[in-house]
């Protein structure tokens, strides 16, 4: 069995993990201009700012912090994170043969690799949600399997949340207030585009969505400069995060009541139909018998 340092990098820190515990200030700025984030902390995740719903992507290496968008922003992945796949039939769900070197961003965060979360801590996202949003991703781009998982303590089960071998779109229900690190597994070095949007019922009744491609640049040999000049081609799924946050949303339960109930109704009106119907019959048959 290959004994390789993936097994411990993909176990999750003890929860609550301190570098979990963050607030963001409402008072952190918009950076502009394009920029390479290859080492230290960085969020993606939903952003309300005047009145607008967009995802950004939160740069904590920076000092101070600044919100950075998508577009402007790509995510470098260097060599430091290569690592052999492990002889081990928990991670057969990678789709990679045991002791290839893929690239990996673990859940914990190590030194020279840049370390991929998300959040739902904007303080204008949580005064306008109740309960959390939806991350759907619906596509992905570039020349390897991706995968996205979590794995709790050293027997822990893998739980996988995402992966471009599965069908689009695939929701994945956040929390409100939360901060998350996941285990990201890039198969092959070269540019990566993941289209994902995020959807939440806000607390005043309306729906927010919003859409965006991450960007991506794995290996060294891979120039950045051809993630920010990548275009997602792809065709993507319809958007189904709207139905993944209902199924999470005490809300949804009202649906689904109007539908029993509009099915009790049919029924009802059918038993009403057969009645009268059989009744007429009856009525029928008294008429034409001869008078006795």
């Amino acid at each position: 069995m290959i004994k390789s340092l993936l097994a411990v990098l993909l176990v999750a820190a003890p929860s609550p993990a301190p570098d979990l515990d963050q607030s963001l200030d409402p008072g952190q700025s918009q950076a502009a201009g394009r920029a390479v984030l290859e080492s230290g902390h960085v969020d993606i995740g939903p952003r309300l700012r005047d009145g607008t719903w967009t995802i950004q992507i939160h740069d904590d290496h920076a000092v101070p912090s600044v919100w950075r968008e998508p577009a402007d922003t790509v995510l470098r992945i260097r060599d430091t994170a290569r690592q052999p796949v492990p002889d081990d039939e928990a991670y057969a769900f990678l789709g990679e043969q045991p002791g290839a070197e893929v690239h990996v961003v673990p859940q914990t965060e190590k030194q020279g690799v840049v370390w991929i979360g998300w959040n739902t801590q904007d303080p204008g996202v949580l005064g306008a949600i109740s309960r959390g949003v939806t991350m759907n991703l619906r596509g992905v781009q570039g020349p390897g399997n991706v995968t996205v998982f979590l794995q709790s303590g050293n027997l822990g089960a893998p739980q996988v949340l995402w992966s471009s071998a599965k069908p689009y779109p695939q929701p994945m229900w956040v929390e409100t207030n939360t901060h998350t690190h996941a285990n990201w597994v890039f198969g092959k070095p070269g540019t990566y585009l993941l289209a994902v949007d995020v959807t939440a019922d806000l607390a005043d009744g309306s729906t927010a969505s919003a859409s965006t491609v991450l960007r991506l640049a794995v290996g060294d040999t891979t120039n950045p400069d051809d993630a920010f000049g990548a275009a997602f081609t792809a065709p993507l799924p319809a958007a189904s995060g709207s139905a993944a946050a209902q199924a999470h949303n005490p809300s949804s339960g009202t649906g689904n009541a109007l539908i029993y109930v509009a099915i009790a109704v049919g029924v009802a009106v059918l038993v009403l139909i057969l009645l009268v119907l059989r009744q007429s019959a009856v009525r029928r048959r008294a008429e034409e018998e001869p008078t006795r």
